[in-house]
């Protein structure tokens, strides 16, 4: 079967560290072209400064990876499936709940394939983790996702403007896994967002969450201030008295404190695993959940002012 050939756009770290691997471990796909504003083309293959340029010039590919911030994404992934492309979408998909919705509209008249990737939700537990806790009522959840903004967005403005979901970039990921595996609706009650005093979106978040299967708190803490290691981890406590742990953004998982050998395969495999399946039965798959807490927090959110962010990188 002859390979699919892929193009990705926005040739950045996550694409060069994460995507290009998963596409070149994948028989199915070839990757046919890059399209960056820098000049940092991939060793064989033709590189575009635009979309449109590529678009013009390669009228034989099969299907695009997007990984430009979000605020770009509507417009590439639009133009992209009125060519006829298949698209998939980095997290967060776009920077507006409308902008997914329109994208999956274009693709359906098109008979294209749109994939909304959360890549979290592909960690190699996660699928356990929502089979333990299929049919269970939750008690209690707790969600604490802490880094270095420095250390994983050194330099990088655009997440600090409208549009860039500042601390929401990471913590969207630990709002996808939830979305994932709890077994019902979940909302956002109240939240808090901490916004230095120089930037555009908050540097932290607490939020409350509800749904219908849970009977006490979900509370969230992202933290983009955390210069002791990472902590990405959800802990849930069932109504039967199973507690359960996700770890290492959803790489790891125990159960009343017992590790459970994790069955997934990784997530970038993963992803373009299901990508390939997607294309081949020609549908796609649109998850919004994530993006819609991450909506009603920036919605509902309490606004509090707190000390200016200097990026060591750029401002000092």
């Amino acid at each position: 079967m002859k390979p699919l050939r892929i193009a990705i756009i926005g040739y950045g770290k996550i694409a060069r560290d994460q995507h290009v691997p998963a596409i070149q471990a994948n028989a199915r796909f070839a990757l046919a072209a890059t399209v960056s504003s820098k000049p940092e083309p991939h060793p064989g293959i033709p590189s575009f400064g635009t979309h449109r340029e590529m678009l013009a010039a390669m009228h034989d590919l099969d299907a695009v990876a997007i990984c430009t911030p979000p605020s770009v994404r509507y417009d590439i992934g639009r133009d992209c499936l009125l060519a006829g492309k298949h698209v998939l979408l980095e997290k967060p998909p776009a920077a507006t709940l409308g902008e997914v919705e329109e994208l999956a509209r274009v693709a359906a008249a098109r008979d294209a394939t749109l994939f909304t990737t959360w890549h979290a939700q592909h960690a190699a537990a996660v699928a356990d983790a929502a089979r333990l806790l299929a049919g269970q009522k939750i008690a209690a959840m707790k969600i604490a996702w802490r880094e270095d903004v420095r250390k994983w967005h050194p330099g990088q403005q655009w997440i600090w403007e409208p549009g860039g979901f500042g601390v929401f970039d990471p913590g969207i990921n630990a709002l996808s896994i939830a979305s994932h595996i709890v077994p019902g609706a979940l909302f956002v009650r109240d939240a808090e967002l901490l916004y230095p005093e120089n930037r555009q979106t908050p540097i932290a978040a607490r939020l409350n969450l509800a749904s219908p299967i849970a009977s006490g708190a979900i509370e969230v803490a992202f933290d983009w201030r955390h210069q002791a290691g990472e902590m990405w981890r959800i802990d849930i406590r069932t109504a039967d008295g199973l507690e359960l742990r996700l770890s290492e953004g959803g790489a790891k998982l125990t159960l009343d404190g017992d590790p459970v050998d994790a069955s997934g395969s990784g997530e970038y495999q993963s992803i373009y695993n299901h990508f390939v399946d997607l294309i081949d039965e020609r549908r796609s798959h649109v998850d919004i959940e994530p993006l819609r807490l991450a909506a009603e927090a920036f919605l509902l959110g309490r606004r509090t002012i707190v000390e200016p962010f200097v990026d060591r990188v750029q401002d000092v």
